[in-house]
Parts: C-alpha cells; structure tokens; sequence
C-alpha cells in the first residue's frame, strides 16, 4: 500500500486527479442552487410580473421539474459514461451548463416564466448526466484507501455548495437586478467548465457498449446492472432512503420555521446551513472513524443518529409560532440551541451513514458498469424523493403536525434501519467489529499494509479469545472467510455473528468427513476468486495463553491452492472475557474498559517457503512475550 493513499483527505486537493473534477462538481451544485433559489424567490416576491401561479405551487412544480428527468434520463446517462470517456462527458455536460445559463438570462430578462422553468428543467438533466460520470470517475482515480475520503470530499463540497448557493441566491433576489443575476449565473458556469478541462483523460469502460436512447429501457437496464450484486442494490436502496429521509425534514423547515418555531427567513437560513455543515463534518469524519477503509459498520452509528435525533428534535421543539423572530432573536430564545444542535447532528449522522454507502458501491461494482448502476441509484433517488413528497403531504392533510412528522421520520428510520440490517447481516457485523476495537479496546495495527490490497492470501494467526475472527476483521480493508471449528456455530450470538460473517465451518474428519472436506473445498474456492481466508492453525482457542502447535491442514491448503501466506499475531486478549483464562462466567466480566490490544501482521511468506514450523516461528517472533 503506498504512502499516498495513507494521506488526510485533503491531500487529494493538492492533486489533477481530483481537484479539477472536485472544483466542477462543487461549482455545479452551487450553481444549481443559486438558480433555483433565484428563480422561486423572484417569481414569489415579484409574482405579479412573472407568474399567474401561487408560490406554493410554483415551488412544488420547480421542485418537481428539476426531479423528473433523474427519472426519465438516468438510464440513458449512466450509459453514456460508461460508454465513453467520463472526463469527455463531464466536460461536455458543463459546456452545456453555460449554454442553459444563457437560457436562464432571457427568461429573467422577458419574465417569462416559461423559459425560466425550462432552464431549471434543463438543470435538472444537466444534473442528471452529471452524476454517472462524477460518481463512477471516483473509483477510476482514487485508490481503495481513498474512497471514503474522496467520497467524503464530494459530499462535503456539495453541501457547502447548496449552503452557499442558498445564501448567493438570497443576496441576488434581494438586490433584483437582473444583469447582476446572468452575469453571476453564467459567470459560475464557465468557471465549472474551466475547472472540467483539467480533468485528466481516461479509458472508457465498456467502449462497445451500445446504446440505447429509449428511456424506459434504459432505465430497466440499469436497474438490472444496479441488481447484479445484492449487497449493492441494498445499499443503493440505503442511499437512496437518505434522500427520502432528507426531503422529508428538509422541505418542511420553512413550514416548520415560520408556523412552529416563530422564526423568519432568516431562521431557515440558519437551520439549513446547521444541517449542510453536519453532513460535511459527519462525512469528513467518515475518514478518521474508518480508519481510510470503505468501513460500512459506520452505516448502523449513523442511522442510530439519524433517528435519535429525529425523534429528540420533536421533544426539543419549542411552540413561539407568530413570532417572527430574526436569527439573532431565535437564537437567544429559550430551546432553540437545542433546535440547532439537532439539526447539526442529523447532518453529521447523515454523513456517516452516506459516505460509505456510496463507497461500498463503487468499490463493489464492476467497472464497466459502473456509471449504469449509479445512474440507477440517481432514479431511486428521484422516486424516493416524490414518494416523501407524496407522504409529507398524505400526513399533513391527515392532521399530523410538522414535529409529529418529524417524529414519524425517526421513527420509520428505525424500522428501516432494522429490515435493512436483517437482509444484510454484514452492516450490523462490520458495526458491532467497529464498536468492539473503538469503545471496548484500543486496537494497535501494526503492519497492517502487508496484508495485499488485491488478490488471494491466507491469513495464519494465533488464536486467543472468541472475538479473534472480530478484531482482526475490523482491522483488515477486506472482507475476509474465516475457517472456524463447526462447535463455535453453536454457542449463542457467536453463532450468528459467524454465520452473517460467513464463516466456513470445518470439523475433525473422523467426527464429519463431509463437513471437514466441504471446508477445503470452500476455501480453495474463495482462493480462486481472489478473495482472502483466515484460518487459526492451532485449531482451538490456547488454554494456557500460549502458540500452541499448527495442525497439518492448513499445508493441505497451500497445496491444492499456492497462495501467498500472511503471517499475523494478537496479543491483549488473554485477560479478556473472550478467552478461556477464567473458567468461571462470572468472572468473565470485562475488568476494564478501553485495554489496549495488538494486532502485528508480518510479510508475505510464498507457497514454496512455507512450512508448520517456519510459519510458527513467525507467529511466535510477531506476538512476542505479550498474551
């Protein structure tokens, strides 16, 4: 593993790789937002001379139509980025940006409403075929290490950006003059097509893919793409109950604001730039907590949060309605700072929970259709996004108040969260590893760039306690098989945890020659395929502590399958509850929490060097005099 990919996140703005399609992405949401905000303020306030339509509807109907062509485009788009260069799609989508920006500048100059709707409509469809080629560039430049952090980046900047363009667009509408609104419009736009010429080239992924421009077939066929790995589609399904989530507290805030809270415009300002703030520093965090690995244990953490406070930010909310309370005024108020703080934490815990979601897609996605399956996501976006709408309203009108929708929000979270972690026990897995080495114990990770960042290896370790197989798959960027003894699968929660682990059971072949065979024949399996298998060679859990001797059938391994052999040990956990050092239960309670443990990982050992005893010497020599 190189030493770039161990770099902060921020390091990646130093870089061509990143920085200019980081610059057009960001000034593309910024963008899109001082448009938007522009054009529903103007024809709110100046009606009259723009519309015939309510501003409620207008806002909806602007809503909607910047939506729609996610639905009716997306297919279309994630096949063209997967066709062609990403980098000539990117450019050629900010290209038209200053072409709709001119659009825009004749609506805002004949008033006519017609063209301006049509502006944002185009927006929409330059969004739409912006977000294949921008998520699916990322896993073509950044290296596994740098997903996360690269993703955190994205999210980040797009919600400075929607932050920003809120704030740009109020200043803008304020002053009315309708030059300085083009020039700024259009001015953003070419320095998001400038900032695209740096993107450097790269190869197409799927160069004969042929395409196809029927939308409904399209857009089948990146769902079908999207549906090709479970896990994907599931976290796509997550990513995409973000949005769901997201729109149902977002568009309800000036409701909430003016009608509950007593707040003014400015009070809406002020509650969505906690949120966007939240989602960048909750997605900064992303790295730090993961450790620069796609860690989906995050995944669970943040949708604890997202309920948690959800449903706090009912009992916090303050009853001031008609008030009409300035920032500073809401701000002194009574209950209101715990307003705020709530609203900042469903952004952080938002940004936890879709940082690696969307990691975990492009990581676990085939490169050559990548862009399809985000193009599917984008339409799932969009559908669920309408269905919130849909919801909010079906509620509202049933009598439900806006806190009490809020609280509902929390709530359907909760259940979500739930059925999605019990169709893929690896979420709740990869959280309860990261729970046990960041709140129970203090992990050590040592070496760890010697486990390969591709292809097959066998992992070889000492085996201490029952959380072994816990730890060092917290520790490890990959996804490991661990070979346990079949009597483990009976203890309960060990079991179930090892079963959503997808532990390859193996027993003594005179005790059940069928499982101890279907285990070699699993393992070599999982070899060819590239992936990586633990084994411990001691074949029990040290009654005394100490490296017992290695059993034979890990050789049989190496030699029905040569893969290179990766010499790991820990040490800390013979003092835990999980050894077998105490007899009795009851004194198995933790004595202390936070204990600092070890995990040593040695260098590769090749097929033909190794042998039981080399590779017990190296263990021995890693773990050292520490149990």
């Amino acid at each position: 593993m190189s030493q770039q990919s161990n770099q902060s996140q921020f390091k990646l703005l130093a870089q061509r790789r990143f920085l200019p399609f980081f610059g057009a992405q960001a000034l593309g949401a910024f963008n899109d937002n001082v448009y938007k905000n522009v054009l529903v303020i103007i024809a709110t306030y100046q009606s009259a001379s723009y519309t015939a339509l309510e501003p409620a509807l207008l806002t909806n109907v602007a809503a909607g139509l910047f939506i729609l062509p996610f639905v009716l485009f997306s297919g279309l788009a994630g096949q063209l980025a997967d066709r062609y260069d990403k980098s000539v799609v990117l450019k050629a989508v900010k290209t038209a940006e200053i072409a709709i920006m001119g659009i825009a500048g004749v609506g805002f100059a004949t008033h006519s409403i017609e063209v301006l709707l049509g502006a944002l409509f185009l927006m929409g469809v330059h969004s739409t075929f912006f977000a294949p080629a921008k998520y699916g560039l990322l896993p073509e430049v950044l290296r596994d290490a740098e997903l996360v952090g690269g993703n955190a980046m994205v999210e980040m900047g797009t919600f400075v950006a929607i932050v920003l363009g809120t704030l740009v667009a109020g200043l803008l509408a304020a002053d009315g003059s309708i030059p300085t609104i083009v020039i700024t419009l259009v001015a953003i736009a070419s320095v998001g097509f400038l900032s695209s010429l740096a993107i450097p080239k790269l190869q197409p992924a799927a160069p004969t893919l042929k395409i196809d421009w029927r939308p409904w077939t399209s857009t089948w066929e990146n769902l079908r793409a999207a549906a090709e790995s479970r896990v994907v589609f599931l976290s796509i399904l997550g990513i995409s109950w973000f949005w769901f989530y997201g729109a149902l507290v977002l568009a309800q805030l000036p409701l909430y604001t003016k009608d509950v809270l007593g707040g003014s415009e400015e009070v809406v300002t002020v509650l969505l730039v906690m949120f966007s703030a939240g989602v960048g520093i909750g997605s900064l965090l992303c790295e730090r907590l993961s450790g620069r690995k796609v860690e989906i244990g995050l995944v669970p953490f943040g949708s604890i949060g997202l309920t948690v406070f959800a449903v706090d930010l009912f009992f916090a909310t303050p009853t001031m309605a008609g008030a009409n309370l300035s920032a500073r005024e809401f701000i002194a108020a009574p209950g209101s700072l715990r307003v705020l703080i709530d609203m900042a934490l469903i952004g952080v815990f938002g940004g936890l929970f879709i940082v690696p979601l969307y990691a975990l897609v492009q990581q676990r996605t085939r490169r050559e259709i990548m862009s399809r399956v985000i193009g599917a996501n984008s339409i799932l976006n969009a559908v669920f996004m309408v269905v919130a709408a849909g919801l909010a309203a079906l509620a509202l009108h049933a009598g439900l108040t806006i806190p009490q929708l809020l609280l509902l929000t929390g709530v359907l979270n909760a259940f979500v969260a739930i059925y999605i972690y019990s169709l893929v026990p690896e979420f709740l897995l990869r959280f309860i590893a990261w729970l046990l080495i960041h709140f129970v114990y203090r992990l050590d990770r040592r070496g760890i760039d010697n486990i390969p960042e591709e292809g097959p290896a066998l992992l070889i370790c000492n085996h201490v306690g029952f959380a072994d197989a816990i730890v060092i798959s917290a520790a490890c960027p990959r996804p490991i098989r661990f070979i346990m003894e079949r009597s483990i699968f009976k203890i309960p929660v060990l079991s179930t945890l090892f079963r959503g682990m997808k532990a390859i059971p193996v027993a003594p072949s005179k005790e059940d020659p069928e499982v101890y065979e279907r285990a070699f024949q699993l393992v070599a399996a999982e070899l060819r395929d590239g992936n990586l298998v633990c084994i411990f060679p001691e074949g029990k859990l040290t009654p005394d502590g100490e490296i017992g001797e290695f059993r034979a059938g890990m050789m049989r391994i190496l030699k029905e399958t040569p893969v290179p052999v990766v010499p790991m040990s820990l040490s800390g956990l013979w003092d835990s509850m999980f050894s077998r050092k105490y007899k009795q239960v009851w004194k198995r309670w933790p004595r202390r929490f936070w204990a600092r443990i070890t995990l040593k990982v040695g260098e590769l050992i090749t097929p033909e060097r190794a042998d039981l005893q080399l590779l017990r010497e190296r263990v021995v020599e890693l773990r050292g005099k520490a149990r």
